[in-house]
């Protein structure tokens, strides 16, 4: 069995980032939400994705925005959650350990948690987010 390296560099992130984005478009749940509502502009939004995860895990501030907003009226719930973070966690394994990789975990736990805490309550209580 080959050792896997922990996540360091940019490529590192491409290739996790490439790597679950394809799994979650053939996803059967997640699938159909994400290319509905991303379309034709894959490529643009996974040139975010690197930037966003180079900055939380690198630390190399290259994502300027707020993340959250994008998502605030999906019409997900916490099978939706679950679904992406079994993806998220098992595209991490398959790739990367040490460190980086598990804080990558922790992160997108913590980021689920916190987008379904607030796609709930602004559904639950018809709010809209200040962006």
């Amino acid at each position: 069995m080959n050792a896997k390296n922990d996540i360091q560099n940019l490529e590192d992130i491409q290739l996790l980032v490439d790597s679950f984005y394809a799994t979650v478009r053939s996803n059967d749940l997640l699938g159909p939400i994400f290319n509905e509502r991303i379309g034709d502009r894959w490529a643009e939004h996974l040139q975010k994705m690197y930037r966003f995860w180079q900055t939380i895990l690198l630390e190399d501030h290259t994502y300027f925005g707020s993340p959250f907003p994008p998502h605030a009226q999906l019409p997900v719930d916490q099978i939706h959650f679950d679904t992406w973070l079994q993806l998220w966690h098992g595209t991490i394994d398959q790739y990367f350990q040490g460190k980086k990789a598990d804080e990558a975990k922790w992160r997108g736990d913590k980021m689920a948690a916190m987008f379904l805490y607030k796609i709930t309550y602004y559904r639950d209580n018809n709010a809209t987010p200040l962006v």
